[in-house]
């Protein structure tokens, strides 16, 4: 990273501090944890989001096509992601819209494509593991999923059994320390 971006434990300090709450939260997961990372609020401050998306371009697979976002949150770290490497972003709902054009990914074409799923905050991996299979389904290559920070949680584990690698800018260990 560049002195813009400070050191990878700098930027774990950075978004920890932008985002660690506590109290008591359900995750999508369904499991209640005492802590959580609002990602909504690194995602909102543009320059934070951009020094993520930098640090995050060195962990993106040689040879990826496109870049699929996980609405909502994965789409402006998709977004900003794209912006850095250069790769078309593909935009994935949780279900294809029964409207307009009726698909599941807007934006770039996955079909036949090597495929990089994009997501904030991974805690089992439940909508990785849903949009991948839906994503396969429609042509795309998917052999890895990358994460802004990784809860630990069974997700990496969750992700293998479908034969999708986890590759994390952060784990929950790492801001915790």
């Amino acid at each position: 990273m560049d002195s813009a971006g400070g050191s990878r434990a700098e930027l774990g300090q950075r978004i920890y501090r932008a985002s660690h709450l506590t109290g008591e939260f359900v995750l999508r997961s369904g499991i209640t944890a005492t802590e959580y990372f609002d990602k909504y609020r690194f995602e909102a401050d543009p320059v934070l989001l951009d020094a993520i998306a930098e640090a995050m371009v060195p962990l993106v697979p040689a040879g990826t096509e496109v870049l699929a976002g996980l609405g909502m949150g994965g789409i402006p770290v998709v977004t900003a992601l794209g912006r850095r490497t250069g790769l078309p972003c593909a935009f994935v709902r949780k279900e294809a819209k029964a409207y307009g054009t009726c698909q599941l990914a807007e934006g770039a074409e996955i079909a036949g494509r090597r495929v990089l799923v994009v997501e904030d905050v991974v805690t089992k991996g439940g909508q990785i593991v849903l949009s991948t299979r839906e994503l396969r389904a429609l042509g795309a290559e998917i052999s890895h999923a990358l994460c802004v920070i990784d809860r630990q949680q069974g997700g990496a584990e969750a992700l293998a059994e479908i034969e999708l690698e986890l590759v994390a800018l952060l784990t929950a260990a790492e801001l915790a320390g």
